[in-house]
């Protein structure tokens, strides 16, 4: 009984402790949109293994990470003077190299087990206008923080495939993906980019617009934070018939007190009017680079909007109506991109073209 009782304590033994085994000598295919707003990480499952914003919190003084994510985001202007709130990248390229590698070191500390000895890979999104200096910087970020190998894939092309176009068929489809830090326009036909625009300054221009409205018609500064949740509730790309309001609290600048601002949603429309016209403008230059035969297939099939500014009210309509073909937004358009990834990591050889 005695040597039973003792194989079978073994058996036990080797079956709890060989996920713990596998989990720490296996192979990590990560699929990663590192954006400007926010980083999405999913396995080659499709499990979103992580979705934060891409935010640091430190103390320069000490050198130390207080915060990465959602609670670094927070901290948005409200950190005392001794620390502050960061966004490593801009323009969905690196701006701060040395924030960049300790927010993904961070990172996959959160989604990889202690004590692992396997490989990660990564397919990572990038913007079409990224350049090779912005490239290497981007490698050489995942590199040091334990990446064996990194692919790089256009970001509008992820997008696309993300929200389930026709990429592979030859005809046009027209992807504008709007992002944080970037807009990227792609018309797509053969799982080939036939034209393309990148745009500086998408989510986080609108940000901008509406701080400086604020500040030139009130006379008071708010936050990114604050005009971002103002985007959220109350931004719209259409003046409309029943007008939402918002009230918000800022810095008074000439009383230097707090001051309490009621703002309405056709305000914001005026304040965010000139990006989403530039949008519009860089749309039109994709078109126009696109042979005849793909923009009438354009003009009948339309364009699919993706990315987190796809959710602002109304933008889908406001473009139709400038651009004379329907306009759509993607089912979840946040997760277009990652989940596009997800399915090109899997059929590395169907876009092995696009591949860096």
């Amino acid at each position: 009984m005695g040597t039973v009782s003792k194989l079978t304590k073994l058996k036990v033994f080797t079956f709890k402790h060989l996920n713990w085994i596998n989990s720490r000598f296996k192979t990590y295919r990560l699929a990663v949109d590192f954006g400007t707003a926010n980083c999405v990480i999913l396995d080659e499952y499709g499990n979103i293994l992580l979705n934060e914003p891409t935010v640091v919190a430190i103390d320069p003084s000490l050198k130390k990470i207080i915060s990465v994510g959602s609670l670094a985001k927070d901290m948005l202007g409200r950190v005392p003077q001794n620390l502050e709130a960061r966004r490593p990248l801009k323009y969905g390229g690196i701006s701060n190299y040395r924030l960049a590698q300790v927010l993904l070191m961070q990172f996959i500390k959160n989604i990889i087990p202690k004590y692992f000895f396997g490989k990660l890979e990564a397919l990572v999104s990038v913007p079409v206008g990224i350049s090779s200096v912005e490239e290497r910087a981007l490698i050489k970020v995942f590199k040091s923080v334990g990446f064996s190998k990194i692919i790089l894939f256009p970001e509008p092309m992820a997008a696309a495939i993300g929200a389930n176009m026709l990429v592979d068929q030859p005809r046009g489809n027209l992807i504008v993906n709007l992002g944080g830090g970037t807009a990227e326009i792609a018309v797509i036909s053969l799982n080939g980019l036939v034209s393309y625009e990148s745009l500086k300054g998408c989510g986080d221009l609108i940000n901008e617009e509406i701080i400086w409205y604020v500040k030139q018609k009130y006379n008071t500064s708010i936050g990114e934070v604050k005009a971002e949740q103002v985007k959220i509730k109350i931004g719209d790309a259409l003046p409309t018939q029943q007008n939402s309001f918002i009230e918000v609290t800022g810095k008074h600048n000439i009383t230097n007190m707090h001051f309490a601002v009621k703002l309405s949603s056709d305000e914001i429309q005026e304040a965010i009017h000139n990006v989403l016209n530039k949008i519009v403008e860089s749309i039109k230059i994709v078109i126009s680079k696109t042979s005849p035969e793909l923009i009438s297939d354009i003009a009948v099939y339309g364009g699919i909007l993706s990315g987190g500014t796809a959710l602002l009210n109304n933008i889908d309509i406001y473009f139709a109506k400038i651009l004379g073909f329907p306009i759509t937004v993607t089912d979840d358009p946040i997760m277009s991109v990652s989940r596009g990834l997800v399915k090109v990591l899997n059929n590395l050889d169907n876009y092995s073209n696009l591949l860096k």
